[in-house]
């Protein structure tokens, strides 16, 4: 059902709006009101959540950030363009996040885990000193920071390439798979960052127990 909700906001409204619009008041402006679902739907999900954590800042940040793209104007093209640079300024939140030493992955995570359960949080907050738990949450943020870029660099020459029609169609599919890919490989990351931990807890345990065992 969310799924179904999420394609009707994010793909069919749009591209509909747009169409029924496009005569009637121009691109930029039949462009402007086709965004108008998506972005009442991420400020409905913000408030519906009725949490202030990292999730629901970089949301925020994401519905504003928007709403100034269109701002001043501008042909139709540009204006897309200018709302693609929301997806790069998120990405460059991920990459300062990782130059500061804080990786905003494991914000996010902890964010996820807050709203679940507060024992797998204390677990997940106890690793925050372990060399190879920063290292995973590390690489996990440089991967998201450099691949919202890539996926934002393809959908502006997809801009080029399409009709503003087929660009609302096309493009949703292309970001939100690059979220998918990329979500998919954070979850397969991590499983094996854990049971690469898991194996060294236990060799560092049985290593232990040796040393016990010679010293008896």
């Amino acid at each position: 059902m969310t799924f179904t909700v999420e394609a009707l906001v994010n793909f069919v409204l749009p591209y509909v709006i747009y169409t029924l619009f496009k005569q009637s008041l121009g691109d930029v402006k039949a462009l402007m009101a086709s965004s108008a679902p998506p972005t009442l739907w991420s400020i409905a999900e913000f408030v519906r959540r009725r949490s202030v954590d990292a999730v629901s800042m970089l949301v925020l940040a994401g519905i504003v950030l928007s709403l100034l793209a269109f701002i001043g104007g501008g042909s139709v093209k540009f204006l897309q363009l200018r709302e693609n640079f929301v997806t790069v300024l998120i990405a460059l939140v991920f990459l300062g996040s990782a130059s500061i030493n804080r990786p905003l992955i494991y914000e996010l995570a902890k964010a996820g885990m807050r709203r679940k359960s507060q024992s797998e949080l204390a677990s997940f907050e106890a690793l925050r000193e372990n060399k190879h738990f920063r290292r995973t949450m590390m690489i996990m943020t440089l991967a998201w920071g450099f691949g919202l870029i890539a996926a934002t660099g393809a959908s502006c020459v997809l801009l080029f390439l399409v009709s503003i029609a087929q660009y609302l169609l096309v493009s949703p599919i292309l970001n939100y798979g690059a979220m998918g890919v990329l979500g998919l490989w954070t979850y397969w990351y991590g499983k094996e960052a854990r049971r690469k931990g898991d194996a060294r807890r236990a060799a560092g345990s049985a290593s232990n127990q040796s040393s016990a065992t010679g010293r008896t």
